[in-house]
């Protein structure tokens, strides 16, 4: 398909560029940037990490600053798995309790929530201070089903269980995956979101009612890279493209 267009010559060159910095040298920069932008977060929530990235992240100077606790299921299969960072100063006994177990317990009955080993990790921790927390990472499905689901669980956990101090509160880090114009049973809308988060007393860092055009994620595949599915032509990458 690629030589359709231009010549190997050309094309070759640019996708070793990409694989380069995409693939090969993905952990690094990561790293890089968490390390510069973040350093001084009391609390970071990650998701879709490799187990390489854990390890490497514990050997340099974020395992020097931050409890790094990664999921009792690990994924290292699919390799995609929601991180929480506590800083030490902040955080001095890191994590009391995971309790990812109770949060899935609390899933309907017979109600199928699209969620994986390793796409949710919520703990429990108590800061320098003695307040407590409920710290949760969650990695949502591409549709966003999941997402409401999910926070419901985290609720009714908090309110149910005899692991979690009523005194806690929550913070939620999540890959909401919610779109500006949500088709009900297949996407997940944004606002409805933000109304559904509002009705637990919650509130988000957009504010209460996020701005459905804020987007937090536009970009585009382009044909040189793996899931060619999702590519798109420079001319389609509005309409294509990875926009919500």
């Amino acid at each position: 398909m690629m030589n359709t267009v231009t010549k190997p010559d050309v094309w070759q060159p640019l996708k070793r560029t990409i694989v380069e910095n995409l693939n090969k040298k993905k952990i690094p920069h990561t790293l890089e940037i968490l390390e510069k932008q973040y350093i001084d977060a009391s609390i970071m929530t990650l998701q879709e990490v490799s187990s390489a990235l854990i390890d490497e992240a514990r050997k340099g100077k974020l395992g020097r600053n931050f409890h790094i606790i990664s999921p009792k299921n690990l994924d290292v299969v699919r390799d995609q798995n929601s991180v929480i960072l506590l800083c030490k100063k902040t955080f001095p006994k890191g994590m009391t309790e995971e309790v990812s177990d109770v949060v899935e317990s609390m899933f309907p009955q017979g109600v199928k929530v699209p969620v994986a080993n390793g796409d949710i990790l919520a703990i429990t921790a108590k800061n320098a201070r003695g307040d407590d927390f409920v710290v949760a990472s969650f990695h949502g499905d591409t549709n966003g089903l999941a997402t409401i689901p999910v926070l419901d669980a985290i609720v009714a956990a908090m309110k149910n269980s005899d692991k979690i101090p009523d005194s806690a509160r929550l913070i939620f880090g999540l890959d909401a995956n919610t779109y500006e114009k949500g088709v009900e049973g297949k996407t997940q809308d944004v606002m409805l979101w933000g109304a559904h988060y509002m009705e637990h007393g919650l509130t988000s860092c957009w504010g209460d009612l996020p701005d459905k055009t804020n987007y937090t994620t536009y970009n585009a595949r382009t044909y040189l890279q793996p899931q060619l599915n999702k590519a798109c032509k420079r001319t389609e990458k509005r309409e294509k493209g990875d926009v919500n």
